[in-house]
């Protein structure tokens, strides 16, 4: 197992919640156990068994093995202590931090000791492990999959950076019938650096785009990213790829199955919108073909579901019992998550990058409307072409007839692509003072912006207001 990148990774408190994960998991691991898997030195009794594996103390911690995990903001700890007295069985710690609770594994970095961990319990697992990445999509993707395989665990929200992913694996319930993993990558050898927790027997990356450029430095050194999870294919393993991309192409999988509009293993078509701007379209396999109505919203899940739809092919699974579950998929927090009322309001503020913002306007004007607004912060983390795809998404809402555009906080480029289109916005509060100006009965209203810029919090906002 390589040197994990971690300065590079921003492990934040969000990225630290363990949430529901204990439910129906028991590691049965003794502590003794859990420090041979991670070469660590125990302290105290060893003969404790630990049902499953905890970093947040505000969660349940009752049998658990507590990680002190080390982040930009945070000190894991400094709740060691507290952990324990709340019923976890030990504590797992950095060796020089000082944390005297026993009984104790102690390690060099919590951090690996964690992926050493996940590795254990993925070589205990013998079901299907489906690992999901790519610039945008990943989630829907991951969410349409788990709602086709009746049984299966999938990460939670977007549990797919360096600690989500080794949480996810750990998490996995006993009876569990697939594992389903989003894994994301900032850079070259993040994906590499989990093999051990993961190793895949299918790997779906759902697209390439201009994401993290800042830290990927080109779009090669992209496309090389997120082939690592192909990469980590072994005999028999299955890679599924967009049909029309050539990056991600490269012979090196036992076997791929691909997805698009046409040419494609698995192709979708005749996608529509309905009042809410959820998709309808055709599946095609090899098999047959099936009509789709997805619960959730956007044109672009059209190509998600033919991505989950190749999942099931690779898994010689039913595709028409597959498809007939998909739209039981509700989606996550904050992604084209529609509510109508007054107004209609879009919140898709959980994350923003170029193709998921240009989804998002082809989407709002297909909805039944009086005029379209769209709300867009800065899409984070571009790098060189910054300036270029603001420029090209307001371009893009000119050339779609987005009817107004509220820019919060940088511009970057946006007003260069649309113009006298463009409002400028200082802050949400800023924002939700001229969309109280300009809003009017039947409307559509979006809200997009990459994470840091907090949008999610106007988005919510305007929802109670639009409410009937």
């Amino acid at each position: 197992m390589t040197d994990a990148p971690m300065n590079d990774a921003k492990i934040t408190d969000g990225q630290m919640t363990d949430g529901q994960m204990t439910d129906g998991v028991n590691l049965g691991w003794t502590l003794r156990q859990m420090a041979d898997a991670v070469t660590g030195d125990l302290v105290g009794d060893g003969d404790a068994v630990v049902s499953h594996v905890a970093t947040d103390s505000r969660r349940d911690v009752t049998g658990a093995l507590f990680v002190a995990l080390v982040g930009e903001r945070f000190d894991g700890h400094a709740y060691a202590d507290q952990a324990r007295s709340e019923g976890a069985v030990g504590v797992l710690v950095e060796a020089g931090r000082g944390c005297d609770v026993t009984p104790r594994i102690e390690v060099p970095s919590t951090g690996q000791a964690l992926l050493e961990l996940a590795a254990k319990r993925r070589r205990e697992l013998s079901i299907p492990v489906v690992a999901i990445t790519g610039s945008s999509g990943k989630t829907s993707t991951k969410d349409l999959v788990a709602a086709g395989l009746p049984g299966s665990w999938a990460s939670p929200r977007s549990f797919n950076n360096e600690i989500g992913v080794p949480l996810t694996v750990l998490g996995t319930p006993t009876g569990a019938t697939a594992l389903i993993l989003e894994v994301g990558s900032r850079g070259r050898g993040h994906i590499s650096w989990l093999a051990d927790a993961v190793a895949p027997d299918i790997s779906v990356v759902t697209n390439l785009g201009v994401v993290h450029l800042e830290t990927f430095g080109s779009e090669a050194g992209l496309a090389d990213a997120k082939h690592e999870l192909i990469e980590l294919l072994g005999e028999g393993g299955v890679a599924i790829v967009p049909a029309d991309e050539s990056r991600l192409r490269r012979g090196a999988a036992p076997r791929e199955i691909t997805f698009g509009d046409s040419s494609a293993d698995v192709t979708y078509g005749e996608v529509r919108l309905d009042e809410a701007g959820r998709a309808m379209f055709t599946i095609t396999t090899s098999a047959g073909m099936w009509p789709v109505h997805l619960a959730v919203s956007g044109a672009h899940q059209a190509a998600n579901a033919a991505a989950a739809v190749a999942v099931a092919v690779a898994l010689d699974a039913d595709v028409g019992a597959f498809i007939a579950r998909l739209d039981q998929t509700t989606g996550s927090q904050w992604r084209m998550d529609v509510h109508t009322g007054r107004f209609t309001v879009v919140n898709d503020a959980y994350n923003a990058n170029p193709q998921s913002v240009e989804a998002a306007l082809r989407t709002i004007v297909e909805m039944p409307h009086h005029k379209t607004i769209a709300v867009l912060g800065p899409m984070a983390e571009l790098g060189h072409v910054c300036e270029s795809e603001h420029r090209r998404m307001g371009a893009l809402a000119v050339d779609l007839g987005i009817d107004e555009m509220i820019v919060v906080g940088p511009d970057h480029g946006y007003v260069l692509g649309a113009g006298p289109l463009v409002r400028n916005a200082m802050d949400s509060q800023d924002a939700a003072d001229t969309l109280h100006a300009i809003v009017e009965p039947g409307d559509v209203v979006l809200v997009k912006a990459s994470r840091a810029a907090g949008l999610e919090h106007l988005a919510l906002a305007l929802a109670r207001d639009a409410a009937p």
